[in-house]
């Protein structure tokens, strides 16, 4: 029996489902993605669109995806020919998504959690288990799983403590969803304790599979020729957020970037001489603020160079790296990277994956989306932590003209990476595990079985 208070938010999702809609059409006008099968949103498929008792897996966005294609990568490992039907929120996660298809998999939007929608989706899909990347929980869907009995699981789990405050002001919709799920794993044992106060049922804690990716080796073999060729070390603002593209060109100016290089007296270097003999460059995390970017780099003074206008190196002040799924190549060209999402308090952008390059970074003072790893990257000398923008750009600098202590931390950065792995192999094992044990005749779903592997699950 359905709480009064999981039935007025059912009422209040339905009813502003045409706010979701005009949203969704004004976001397709700067993203054409979002305009891409709008009704699958509220749980309306075409015919072709079809797949039951697949393994659901939900990302919500491209940070998320990225972490999905690692367990489901690991899943086909375990269980060749294991049948993926995969969701989404955001456009990007959606694009990053389509990459992992394979025959026999389905790819869909994420559907609103309304009960009409909801219960479409399930109709459709009759999911054998589903399988929620990171924070993404919501009421209706865990409701709706519990009540058919399809395990709901949440992997790769985190919940910092700003997180945590939300949920519980909202504790009445926030606990019996957590509640319902079947297992929760989470990233840290910090998580792990944030999610048990929710009610979840932590099952184990894993670590971040982000940890298990690796990364393209072609991307890193092609920043290794193209770094012969550079005639300057490069610092990288890497995935950065809005506000901290400024924060840089307002150091990079007040250090004289824009200005004539004064020449050098003795032994002694001007700071504007050692901001000029870097090569800068910004990486945004987001692909619609390309060209914002690219404007304000303009607007300040300085010369820019887009990566998908010029793709070879140009003498301009600042690159823009403004292309998808290449952040190993500009990690393997950058000698330090500025970590994006800490200078601004936004709790910091993934700091594994530069890591995972062998690429050090100085991190601002908000990472608390990652704070465990942070503190073990900090711990194994993979990476140091400023305050400001200021000192982040006056730490990078330092590292560029010490190349010993650089190369320190770049070993350091891939001890750390790859004594963290394990996650995705102990993840992956756990949802089959589950997905085996549920009841098809109480799911109401197909055996979670493919005709091109055996043995089947049953």
């Amino acid at each position: 029996m359905r709480s009064l208070l999981l039935r007025l938010y059912g009422a209040f999702t339905t009813a502003v489902q045409p706010l979701v809609r005009r949203k969704l059409r004004r976001r397709a006008e700067a993203e054409p993605g979002y305009g891409v099968a709008v009704e699958e949103r509220f749980g309306h498929y075409d015919d072709a669109t079809t797949g039951e008792g697949q393994c659901w897996v939900h990302a919500v966005s491209l940070g998320e995806t990225r972490a999905a294609a690692i367990l489901i990568a690991e899943l086909r490992r375990q269980y060749p020919g294991i049948p993926i039907l995969l969701t989404h929120g955001t456009a990007t996660g959606r694009e990053e998504g389509a990459k992992l298809l394979e025959p026999g998999d389905t790819q869909v939007w994420q559907p609103w959690d309304m009960p009409g929608a909801v219960q479409r989706f399930l109709d459709r899909f009759q999911p054998r288990i589903g399988v929620l990347m990171e924070t993404e929980v919501w009421p209706e869907m865990a409701a709706a799983c519990a009540e058919r009995r399809i395990p709901l699981v949440l992997a790769n789990a985190r919940l910092n403590e700003k997180s945590l405050a939300a949920a519980e002001r909202l504790g009445w919709l926030a606990r019996p969803a957590y509640s319902a799920l079947a297992a929760v794993w989470a990233q840290t044992e910090a998580d792990a304790h944030r999610l048990v106060s929710l009610g979840a049922k932590v099952a184990g804690i894993y670590g971040n599979l982000k940890f298990d990716a690796s990364p393209d080796a072609r991307q890193l073999a092609a920043a290794a020729t193209l770094r012969e060729r550079l005639p300057k070390p490069m610092v990288v603002l890497a995935s950065s957020r809005d506000g901290e593209e400024r924060m840089l060109l307002d150091v990079l100016r007040r250090f004289g970037a824009t200005a004539p290089v004064p020449p050098e007296q003795g032994a002694i270097r001007s700071i504007a001489k050692r901001v000029h003999d870097v090569q800068w460059m910004i990486v945004p995390r987001h692909p619609q603020r390309f060209d914002e970017v690219a404007a304000l780099i303009e607007a300040e003074g300085f010369a820019v160079a887009r990566r998908s206008a010029a793709g070879e190196p140009s003498d301009a002040e600042i690159w823009l790296g403004d292309s998808l799924g290449e952040m190993a190549l500009y990690y393997g060209l950058a000698d330090v990277a500025l970590l994006g999402g800490s200078f601004e308090p936004l709790g910091g952008q993934n700091l594994i994956e530069p890591a995972a390059c062998g690429c050090p970074v100085v991190m601002g003072p908000s990472t608390f989306n990652f704070a465990e790893a942070a503190q073990l990257s900090l711990a194994a000398g993979a990476s140091l932590r400023v305050e400001n923008m200021e000192q982040a750009v006056t730490a990078a600098l330092k590292l560029v003209e010490n190349p010993e202590r650089r190369a320190a931390m770049a070993e350091a950065a891939l001890a750390f990476s790859s004594s963290n792995r394990g996650a995705a192999e102990r993840t992956a094992a756990a949802v089959l595990a589950i997905a085996q044990a549920a009841d098809p005749v109480a799911t109401e779903a197909a055996p979670l079985e493919d005709a091109r592997a055996e043995p089947t699950l049953e």
